[in-house]
């Protein structure tokens, strides 16, 4: 897992993880990364200093924030970071899961012609119901812009295998 600090367009600055920098950047492509407090598609990386743990005597900055699950001293960063999200990305895992079951089957898949769908059904072209589909990075930014509502879906966890 990777945190970096990302900025929009627009000067908001806000933090995320992401599984590694392949994952940042296809999920950039696809316009599933989004400003929490304008919406805004286009992010940026900012400048961050990488988090170093000097001594091995030091506990883990998860106990010293009274982490509820204890993560043993001989593990390394990259362990600690694998074994502290257990419990939650599990969680997490069949939270998506649910979630894009819920999708297909309340939505009609349009596939690549999701913005295109998107639009005649928000300026009344076509009848109103719920899609689902693709859109390129730039399609995305373009129904933003237009006031289109649309969310984007996590991809299943398995898909990232």
């Amino acid at each position: 897992m990777i945190k970096y600090a990302l900025q929009c367009e627009r000067g908001h600055g806000f933090e995320s993880w992401f599984p590694s920098s392949d994952d940042y950047d296809a999920q950039v492509r696809r316009g599933l990364v989004e400003c929490p407090q304008c919406g805004s598609l286009l992010i940026q990386k900012q400048i961050m200093a990488p988090h170093l743990r000097l001594q091995s005597t030091q506990e883990p900055a998860s106990r010293q924030q009274g982490s509820l699950e204890p993560v043993p001293a001989e593990m390394t960063g990259d362990e600690q970071l694998t074994a502290l999200p257990a419990e939650s990305m599990l969680k997490l895992r069949t939270m998506i899961r649910e979630m894009h079951a819920h999708v297909q089957a309340n939505t009609e898949d349009v596939g690549a012609q999701f913005a295109e769908e998107s639009r005649k059904i928000h300026y009344g072209e076509s009848e109103e119901r719920g899609i689902r589909g693709k859109a390129t990075q730039e399609e995305a930014r373009e129904l933003h812009e237009e006031g289109i509502s649309f969310l984007p879906l996590p991809p299943l966890p398995d898909d990232q295998n």
